[in-house]
């Protein structure tokens, strides 16, 4: 039969169908195929829409973000505000090294910290709704580096990793990370632990242990963490400052340097880009706004309901993080973890977003899922100060009465956002 095929198709036919046939049958390498384009909506999706503006008092947010830049602590800030799906404000202030005069614009590219665990849980769970992942399944079928106390990386499952219920104590060798060792070994020798709990019942923040999640993504995509992120997600949003580490931070043309507290620049080090699934994206507050898009569901194609639902649903109860958050307990009820993600009751709303801090950065995503509407931010020094803007823009799409979250008129010495290291922030200073 084949000889009478090639017979009629001559030859070189016949070589040159068994090659692509041949071809067809090789393992597919996701690192050679082009990467998405960006579509017409989601470009859309990144212009400023002041037509869209319903809630917010824009004058006054602007005023009130002024008299932030004031603040002894503060050196540079972008902010991003999305109401109704659509951006509807991009703003820098203050400068990107203190004293230098080069301006924050809403493209200076700033680290996120752990505002990252929430690519890295998206990434995981995009993959597992391809199928290649069971989220249900033992970790240590997917992350073979991570070794827990007891063999317990057999009991915990992919989505008690992803949010932080491996029965480790808080932060588990994160000092031993900020030594300088390989945070591949370090996940190993988690086994020399003693479990706080068995997987699944207890929650306790992570960052070494976390980042099992960007192996398991390079093991199932056949290639680096960065690159898996950028072709998947960052690139069909249209994030283009997006990167994850330092020479992506550094090779921008306007990106923000490190400040401690007192507005002295810092050594800028490299230490929790080499747990990138916990705490290494960079990008501009622009592209962070886009994917605040991306999470309130306005790019389907590339985030659908079910990944957003899997990755927001509020699977464990996080009692501490009132306590951290105390000075909003007037209007913040209960506080959640899902999948990278943290979500509360506020004034009987639900919300979702995230905090990350590392030396000389934070950062914060708030938004409401079913209004579309939340506020980003980024800023280069080591003050939490700018937090309660979170929810002085909450408050507003609410018309809710203001409080004066950013403790703008406090006396510094008696004010909660000093006093409060927020240890437990979502990051991991």
């Amino acid at each position: 039969m084949i000889l009478e095929k090639a017979q009629k198709l001559g030859l070189g036919a016949f070589a040159l169908l068994m090659g692509a046939s041949l071809l067809a049958m090789r393992p597919h390498d996701a690192s050679s195929s082009k990467p998405p384009q960006v579509t017409a909506a989601h470009l859309k999706l990144a212009t400023l829409s002041p037509d869209s503006r319903r809630d917010i008092d824009y004058r006054l947010l602007d005023m009130r973000l002024k008299e932030l830049m004031a603040k002894p602590a503060m050196v540079g800030l972008a902010v991003g505000v999305v109401e109704n799906g659509r951006i509807t404000f991009l703003q820098g202030y203050g400068e990107t090294l203190a004293g230098s005069g080069d301006k924050v614009t809403p493209e200076t590219v700033f680290r996120w910290a752990s505002t990252s665990k929430g690519v890295a849980a998206t990434m995981v769970t995009k993959l597992a709704e391809q199928g290649k992942i069971n989220l249900q399944a033992p970790v240590a079928n997917y992350a073979p580096d991570l070794k827990l106390p007891a063999g317990n990386e057999y009991k915990a499952t992919v989505g008690d990793l992803l949010s932080h219920r491996l029965g480790l104590y808080r932060n588990a060798y994160d000092n031993k990370l900020e030594e300088g060792q390989d945070p591949s070994l370090l996940r190993s020798s988690l086994a020399q632990l003693s479990p706080v709990c068995a997987p699944g019942t207890c929650w306790d923040y992570q960052n070494v242990a976390y980042d099992a999640s960007s192996e398991m993504v390079s093991r199932i995509t056949n290639m680096p963490y960065e690159q898996a992120v950028k072709r998947y997600l960052f690139n069909p949003i249209g994030m283009s400052s997006g990167s994850v580490s330092m020479a992506g931070l550094q090779s921008n043309a306007s990106w923000a340097k490190p400040h401690s507290a007192g507005r002295r620049p810092e050594p800028i080090v490299d230490t929790y880009y080499h747990v990138p699934g916990a705490a290494g994206i960079n990008s501009n507050i622009k592209d962070m706004a886009l994917w605040m898009e991306a999470q309130m569901g306005e790019m389907p194609d590339v985030l659908d309901a079910k990944v957003l639902d899997t990755i927001h649903a509020p699977y464990v109860v996080t009692p501490t993080e009132r306590g951290r958050m105390r000075k909003f307990l007037e209007r913040l009820g209960t506080a959640w973890y899902g999948y990278g993600w943290r979500s509360y009751d506020y004034a009987g709303h639900r919300i979702i977003g995230h905090r990350g801090g590392i030396r000389g950065y934070r950062s914060l995503i708030l938004f409401d899922p079913q209004k579309k509407s939340g506020v980003v931010a980024l800023w280069n020094s080591d003050t939490w100060q700018p937090g309660g803007l979170e929810f002085e823009v909450m408050d507003m799409i609410y018309h809710l009465p203001s409080r004066d979250w950013l403790e703008l008129n406090k006396n510094p010495a008696k004010s909660i956002a000093a006093l409060d290291a927020e240890p437990d922030s979502g990051g991991p200073s």
